[in-house]
């Protein structure tokens, strides 16, 4: 699993590669939390494209991290979700509260 952030104009955009798992879910959802508490950031952006798998760790880490921006009236939106991570998504219902789109610069742009 390989995770780069970067804050652009108080948003905070999260690039995932790999498997998001059990066993990096903890990994992803430290570095986010650290980007948020260093920074002046409203809303988030997942960038997803390298993203093969998702467990229910892996939703619950991004569950975590909505409710976390949610709080505080950001809005977290995901990117470049490949077909199988969005059928996750969907069974699990998070496509009801969080936004999709077919590209990084098309999220940044609803913002």
């Amino acid at each position: 699993m390989n995770i780069s952030t970067q804050v652009k104009q108080g948003i905070l955009v999260v690039r995932v590669e790999g498997e998001l798992d059990m066993h990096v879910a903890g990994e992803f959802r430290q570095k986010i939390d650290e980007a948020l508490d260093a920074g002046d950031v409203r809303h988030v952006v997942l960038s997803l494209k390298g993203v093969t798998f998702v467990d229910s760790s892996g939703l619950g880490a991004i569950l975590g991290r909505y409710k976390k921006i949610s709080a505080n009236g950001g809005l977290l939106l995901a990117a470049n979700v490949r077909p199988q991570v969005n059928r996750v998504f969907e069974l699990s219902g998070l496509l009801k509260i969080i936004r999709t789109f077919g590209t990084e610069a098309e999220a940044l742009n609803s913002l």
